[in-house]
């Protein structure tokens, strides 16, 4: 019986020493640069979208809206220049944007826009009609 309580304070000691004497294990990360731009402009805040394919870049006065599929800068937006914070929402395609001097905050919808080129391809009517319906049919 004496033995037992013995051991039993011993693991007891070596619990309460493994708590004091633990060390912090780091993992290790691997950073692989994939991009590199350089802005003319200085950045406050920057957002992306979900899939990464946009990133928007707020600075003084300015939004910038960056294509990373593209790698190039595809829209710019002046803004008042009391905004400094800026977050994405995926879900409503909204930029939110907020201004602690003003105490203002700003949502502006985002719908990406694409040119479709229709040179070469068959049409009816005038060339230069002010509206174009597009019809993309696969017949497979």
């Amino acid at each position: 019986m004496r033995k037992l309580k013995q051991k039993n304070h011993l693991w007891l000691f070596i619990f309460f020493l493994s708590l004091f004497v633990s060390q912090n294990v780091y993992g290790k990360a691997d950073l692989t640069l994939i991009r590199q731009k350089n802005l003319d402009v200085q950045p406050l805040d920057v957002a992306s979208s979900e899939d990464g394919s946009m990133i928007f870049i707020l600075s003084l006065g300015e939004l910038i809206i960056y294509s990373s599929e593209n790698d190039q800068i595809i829209d710019r937006s002046a803004l008042d220049n009391t905004y400094d914070k800026i977050t994405y929402s995926e879900k409503n395609k909204t930029l939110i944007l907020t201004s602690k001097a003003s105490k203002s905050l700003k949502i502006i919808h985002v719908e990406q826009v694409y040119d479709i080129s229709l040179s070469e391809l068959p049409f009816k009517g005038p060339f230069d009609a002010p509206v174009t319906i597009a019809v993309f049919d696969d017949y497979q």
